[in-house]
């Protein structure tokens, strides 16, 4: 039988550390009509090569993008063991480099414009979960947990988070209280080259996706780690020093961890690995819908695979006991 939030919260010890891993599901559990890879397909633009993607995509029955560079990328690696010359190689790469920026082209036009699209009780509640942990982690790329944490004049009173950003809305290394980390990026994120930035709300009315989009149209995209393969992903993080140091922070964790709306895929496989070299020793981990369906088996048997050790309980919760933007 699963476990319930409260479960969870009765069992924490004074004093422990306790913190959050936050996957699509979080963003899912308000609008799952938004926040799903269907929908972004069904938006995304492939430009010339419109027609033809969406074919691949078709005859890979999928609409996830990652697994269909993934397996663009493959093929291309195929095709040059046979012929490192065949026209085709260049052709299948710069089709997967076309995948990620219709990804983010796409997250950003189906993104809620203003913080007021979502019901102030929805942040109440959100904000009584997240007040819940110490650190925070995300691997969303959407602005509602950064929405969320920033509603101070809703309940919880008190409740304050540091990004670790400050002046001239610029990301600090050191000497913050940082508890907010963006593994994968942001869409309110980007990098200047000297340093990594975020968009706020100005007093002009101009939102953050105003922004983004905006950028978007100057081919200047939101810091992203859209990679297809957990090794790849895990090569971007570390050529910039913002996801370096939020992954570095997964290593140092403590106490108890839970991962609400994760799947615990392969293509995250740098994550669990950088939390299984932590001190953490207590991990639950969030199922939405029968313990024993197909997915749900497959989510438990990863977590046992990639996070079980003997200095580690994995167990497991159910996903609708977190009261979570109701």
């Amino acid at each position: 039988m699963l476990l319930n939030f409260d479960d969870i919260k009765n069992s924490i010890i004074e004093g422990d550390a306790i913190s959050v891993l936050l996957g699509n599901g979080f963003s899912q559990s308000w609008n799952a009509g938004i926040f799903n890879y269907k929908n972004l397909f069904e938006r995304a633009d492939f430009g010339a090569r419109h027609e033809a993607i969406k074919n691949i995509f078709s005859k890979l029955n999928t609409f996830d993008f990652e697994s269909a560079m993934e397996k663009m990328l493959a093929t291309a690696s195929i095709l040059e063991e046979y012929d490192p010359t065949h026209v085709l190689i260049p052709q299948i790469r710069d089709d997967a480099e076309r995948l990620k920026e219709a990804l983010i082209t796409a997250i950003a036009t189906t993104h809620p414009s203003r913080p007021s699209e979502v019901a102030r009780d929805g942040y109440r509640s959100c904000r009584e979960f997240l007040q819940f942990f110490d650190e925070i982690y995300t691997v969303n790329y959407d602005l509602l947990m950064y929405w969320a944490r920033n509603q101070n004049e809703l309940e919880p009173e008190g409740f304050r988070s540091d990004d670790g950003f400050r002046v001239e809305q610029k990301w600090r290394s050191h000497g913050t209280n940082q508890n907010i980390f963006f593994l994968h990026g942001a869409l309110h994120l980007f990098d200047t080259k000297i340093s990594v930035k975020k968009h706020v709300y100005k007093t002009d009315g101009e939102t953050i996706i105003d922004q983004v989009r905006n950028n978007l149209r100057e081919n200047k995209f939101p810091l992203f780690v859209s990679e297809p393969s957990s090794t790849q992903k895990e090569a971007k993080i570390l050529h910039n020093q913002y996801l370096t140091f939020c992954f570095e922070q997964l290593g140092m964790l403590t106490g108890t961890l839970i991962i609400y709306g994760h799947s615990l895929d392969a293509s995250d496989k740098h994550i669990f690995d950088r939390i299984k070299s932590s001190r953490v020793n207590n991990i639950y981990v969030s199922l939405f819908g029968p313990e024993n369906s197909e997915e749900n088996l497959r989510t438990q048997a990863n977590a046992r695979t990639y996070l079980g050790k003997p200095t580690i309980s994995v167990k497991f919760f159910d996903a609708t006991t977190v009261p979570l933007w109701k």
